[in-house]
């Protein structure tokens, strides 16, 4: 097959690093939407007490269930590996091995609106039997924040709030990484408070990958 010659100057050429650029300045952009997060976060006096509770709640649970649709359950996902490394029992709603929930359990379930069907209607059963429901939401007065023992309301845009106010992302993105920080922020916490040595948190790392 014939082949062209490109020169150093050709825009071929130009266009990766001018892209390289755009990815640095999306990186720049989502650090500062997240310190922004962090500093509305802190001026709220509920938050700190809020997280307090649910970290709490976390490591009194004999289980912990988690539970978030799309991207938000994706993110959750990631906090129940890291509980689980730190020998909490959790389980992910939706898997064939999740059992019922009971009394002694807690439910942590992340929504941005707050009005998920299925999450809120897990919510319901969870709370029917007397579970903790621990939520991250974007919206106070939802049907899912209405459910919760304890809510955190993270400052963040919901999935269709199109209008660039809360972030510059697209659809529920900060909120969607927001509810990862959280959750490993209550992991580090807990950790933390444990004593135990990231040695001693090793071997419950999977064998079978």
């Amino acid at each position: 097959m014939p082949t062209t010659d490109v020169s150093p100057t050709d825009s071929t050429v130009a266009a990766p690093a001018d892209q390289g650029r755009a990815v640095i300045s999306a990186v720049d952009l989502i650090l500062a939407e997240h310190t922004g997060v962090a500093a509305r976060r802190a001026s709220s006096p509920d938050t700190a007490a809020s997280l307090a509770v649910m970290a709490e709640r976390l490591r009194a649970a004999d289980r912990v269930f988690v539970l978030g649709a799309g991207r938000s359950g994706l993110a959750l996902r990631m906090t129940a590996m890291r509980l689980m490394h730190l020998g909490l029992t959790v389980h992910v709603v939706g898997d064939v091995s999740t059992p019922a929930i009971t009394a002694t359990d807690a439910l942590l379930v992340a929504s941005g609106s707050g009005s998920t069907a299925g999450t809120v209607r897990a919510a319901e059963t969870a709370r029917s039997v007397g579970a903790s429901v621990l939520v991250l939401t974007t919206a106070a007065e939802s049907p899912l924040a209405d459910l919760a023992a304890v809510s955190v309301v993270i400052p963040a845009a919901q999935k269709q709030d199109h209008g660039g106010t809360l972030s510059a992302q697209y659809s529920g993105a900060l909120f969607e990484q927001a509810v990862m920080v959280i959750g490993d922020a209550l992991f580090h916490t807990l950790w933390q408070a444990s004593g135990a040595t990231a040695d001693e948190l090793w071997p419950r790392h999977a064998n079978l990958e």
